[in-house]
């Protein structure tokens, strides 16, 4: 493959797009695959903002690529670095949007025009142990997604469900459904050459965000270990993921994820056996929050990030309620000194599954 700036021209034909983010990932992988007719399949455009529009611009420009070359958009998931820039490139080119309908119902809930989501997430995060002066901070955060995925696109196709086939750069796709990190991700695995397209459900270097949410998923790290291991049959597929650069062997790197998610646990368990009760901020009964096995993990640095706050804060809840769904931890509710609900973790003399 040959590199050149933030594009690269792979043997197949496919592009990658390296699409800026303003966030630590620094870009996500957005995939132009060719069609009959010199059309164009547009995979996962990324978020919108100012300079992702001037990069689209000046990259289609360099590639000599019309919007009206690209005659659809396929989204693996309804993250805003994913999903953000589908409306405004289906205003441009007239293409369909193809995503899940589980994912679709989850964009709409997060950033639809009655949405409620944030305060309901505030909340649970000021249940979990989120200290009050935080909450405005987030508050901000969550209200600035806004315009990062706005206008939702129109022209909505559903893909097939899990285990049914999508045609697409002249071939049969098969679809593998993923939890945990997204609702209704999909992944796109092609046997015959060996190549699957995984969004963030396998990422290279990193791990993939768990993304607890009130009123979803349950055991959001449980589903997502359950997609990993069904995943593992893609074998050494070469992966295409939504950050970082593609990599051969997926099934590897599936296990190199289920082992962390493992040590992870471990090492919250230990945590909870160490904590001592008085130490509690609140002074109000025993156990751990969210929060504060939030803060022993990722550190507390996190204070001043609002968005890294809020994964962190997700991944750690999803742990948590993985761990006591295991018999590795006890969950408690109680109340803090002013009458609101407090939801605090404890060690379990019972074996982890």
């Amino acid at each position: 493959m040959r590199e050149q700036a933030a594009v690269t021209r792979h043997e197949n034909g496919w592009i990658r797009a390296k699409v800026p983010v303003p966030f630590s990932l620094k870009w996500v992988n957005a995939y132009l695959l060719p069609e009959e007719g010199g059309a164009w399949t547009l995979i996962d455009p990324g978020l919108r903002s100012a300079d992702t529009e001037a990069f689209w611009e000046e990259t289609l420009k360099s590639l000599g690529i019309r919007w009206g070359d690209i005659r659809r958009i396929v989204l693996t998931h309804h993250h805003p670095d994913h999903y953000g820039l589908s409306g405004w490139f289906q205003e441009r080119t007239g293409a369909p949007v193809h995503l899940s309908m589980t994912a679709r119902r989850y964009a709409m809930r997060l950033w639809g025009e009655r949405e409620t989501f944030s305060g309901e997430l505030i909340a649970a995060f000021r249940e979990h142990g989120l200290p009050e002066e935080l909450t405005e901070g987030m508050r901000g955060h969550l209200r600035g997604v806004f315009g990062q995925v706005l206008p939702h696109p129109e022209d909505v196709r559903p893909l097939p469900p899990a285990g049914e086939r999508f045609e697409m750069a002249g071939r049969s796709w098969e679809l593998i459904g993923g939890e945990g990190h997204a609702p209704g991700h999909i992944s796109f695995y092609d046997p015959e050459t060996g190549v699957v397209l995984c969004g963030d459900q396998v990422l290279p270097d990193i791990t993939p965000n768990i993304g607890w949410m009130p009123d979803a998923d349950p055991d959001p790290l449980g589903s997502y270990l359950a997609s990993l291991r069904e995943m593992r049959r893609v074998g050494e597929a070469y992966a295409y993921p939504g950050h970082r650069d593609p990599f051969p062997n997926a099934s590897e790197r599936i296990s190199r994820l289920l082992e962390h998610h493992d040590r992870r646990l471990l090492r919250m368990r230990e945590l909870l056996g160490d904590r001592d009760p008085a130490s509690k901020a609140d002074g109000a009964g025993e156990g751990t929050t969210s929060f504060e096995m939030c803060e022993l993990l990722f550190g507390k640095h996190l204070r001043g990030n609002p968005h890294n706050l809020r994964f962190a804060m997700a991944e750690t809840i999803a742990h948590l309620e993985r761990l006591t769904l295991a018999g590795g931890a006890v969950r408690t509710e109680g109340r803090d000194p002013d009458g609101r609900r407090v939801v605090r973790y404890g060690p379990s003399e019972q074996a982890a599954e």
